[in-house]
């Protein structure tokens, strides 16, 4: 749609860039000073936001699952190689 901008329009922020703006986002309207319109979009850019982290996180776990075989074990730092 011309003159609308999605997620993937932008460069996609990292994982840790995306959660520290979610985390202002609901700051924010935490405070309750934001307009309606203020609030709506901040909760778009919010959902936004929480399904790039999701979508990371998931694609962190299928990765994890390739390099150890499709068995997920706990990690602990003598194991690392």
């Amino acid at each position: 749609m011309p003159g609308k901008k999605s997620t993937e329009d932008k460069a996609a922020p990292s994982f840790e860039s995306a959660l520290e703006e979610l985390q202002a986002i609901v700051a924010k309207m935490e405070d309750g000073k934001l307009a309606l319109e203020e609030s709506l979009a901040a909760y778009q850019r919010g959902v936004e936001l929480l399904k790039l982290c999701e979508a990371r996180l998931a694609d962190a776990q299928a990765r994890i699952q390739v390099l150890d075989g499709d068995a997920l074990k706990d990690f602990t730092p003598e194991e690392s190689r």
